[in-house]
């Protein structure tokens, strides 16, 4: 993450492989297919609980784990925004494997055909604009997460930074358009602006404080906080 330095950062150095299970592959297939009907993912958000059950350990020890990779820029946690809105959000934090590439090797999706093909494409693409968007932006993690209502509305990333508050969806396809969800959480938040990252060639506005960025302007359109 640009700007970061030993004194905003402290890696832990005691870090060891969970005891259970035995290795890297193992510990992400659980993260991958643990959780209530599957919905506990590498990308996604995460349930210790039931991470912990499918483990056979305490969900604090999930925590543990989670914590030490995310110390080891391995992956990133978007904590849940949530404040008093009269709607049930969820609580739940979102986990992202920070390298794609290390993602890809993970699933076995050795070749661009393969990636194209999988179901955690959209998931894939999300972590990596996410990635590129919190260091493009220059944000620490107190100051990132995502924000989801239990009726279906949702921000992928939130940026809160004093009474500054950002929002971004990132969107893989080549044609956004403004959603209900998008206006709920301008609404809701009280976004000083959304950007809709996506897959297409064309920047343009959507509404008024919303903008379609394509991925390729990110680094341009996008400048760091100061």
């Amino acid at each position: 993450m640009p700007g970061t330095s030993r004194s905003r950062f402290q890696p832990r150095t005691n870090l060891r492989p969970p005891t259970s299970p035995t290795s890297a592959d193992a510990f992400f297939n659980k993260l991958d297919y643990a959780g209530t009907n599957g919905k506990t993912r590498i990308y996604g958000r995460v349930h210790a609980s039931e991470i912990g059950r499918s483990f056979g350990v305490a969900d604090t020890t999930v925590r543990n784990y989670l914590d030490k990779l995310t110390d080891a820029l391995v992956v990133r946690q978007l904590k849940p925004w949530h404040e008093n809105l009269g709607k049930r959000q969820v609580k739940s934090p979102k986990i992202f494997v920070r390298d794609s590439g290390l993602l890809h090797a993970l699933l076995n999706l050795p070749t661009k055909r393969d990636i194209e093909g999988h179901p955690k494409l959209g998931a894939s693409w999300e972590g990596f604009i996410i990635d590129q968007l919190v260091q493009q932006l220059g944000v620490s993690p107190e100051e990132t997460y995502h924000w989801r209502t239990h009726q279906g509305a949702e921000l992928d990333l939130l940026v809160v930074r004093g009474g500054l508050r950002l929002g971004f969806e990132v969107k893989r396809t080549v044609a956004p358009t403004l959603t209900p969800s998008m206006r709920s959480a301008m609404h809701d938040l009280k976004l000083k602006s959304l950007t809709v990252v996506h897959a297409g060639d064309q920047t343009f506005p959507l509404a008024k404080q919303v903008q379609a960025v394509a991925f390729r302007d990110v680094l341009t359109v996008i400048k760091p906080l100061h």
